[in-house]
């Protein structure tokens, strides 16, 4: 789960991006930025305490030009700040508030084995049943479930796994007796 922080400095981005007309472009730089601040040379430059922020702020816009131009204000008050590490939590929460802006939901699915194509498409169409938003699928595999699917959009959850009714069946014969 994301930082307040990551989520103030997505709001803002977010924001500004919307106003310009640019939210794919900011999402694909952030993308971008997320990635350079995985390399381990990077990340081992912005542990440096010796390197400026001014000199990390410098690297990492060298890695990033062609990007949106304001992207340098967002490097360099997060590198002034000590803040570079929360990146990755910065582009998840604009990553949520663009997604949503576009009607999208994201659902986080579990299944026991992998899911074709069209099994996928109607577990998509399902959700978009229940939500009301279309759905991207994060698809994950647990063979723990036994079967069925668990998905979790937002703050629901739709637990229809194997496992689960059978603890549920379990609890009821139990409480039967």
């Amino acid at each position: 789960m994301a930082s307040n922080a990551a989520k103030t400095y997505a709001r803002a981005v977010f924001e500004l991006a919307k106003e310009k007309g640019a939210l794919d472009a900011w999402q694909a730089d952030l993308s971008r930025l997320e990635q350079v601040m995985s390399d381990p040379s990077v990340a081992h430059l912005f542990h440096n305490p010796s390197v400026t922020p001014e000199h990390k702020q410098e690297a990492v816009l060298q890695l990033l030009a062609g990007s949106q131009p304001e992207i340098g204000n967002l490097i360099r008050v997060l590198a002034e700040r000590d803040r570079l590490d929360i990146v990755p939590d910065i582009v998840r929460a604009y990553t949520e508030a663009r997604l949503d802006a576009q009607g999208i939901a994201v659902a986080d699915v579990t299944t026991a084995e992998p899911l074709t194509p069209p099994e996928q498409q109607l577990v998509r169409d399902q959700l978009k049943r229940i939500v009301g938003k279309n759905i991207e699928l994060q698809m994950r595999t647990d063979p723990e479930i036994i079967g069925g699917v668990v998905a979790r959009v937002g703050d629901m959850l739709i637990d229809g796994s194997v496992v689960s009714q059978l603890r549920r069946l379990r609890a009821r014969l139990a409480a039967s007796a």
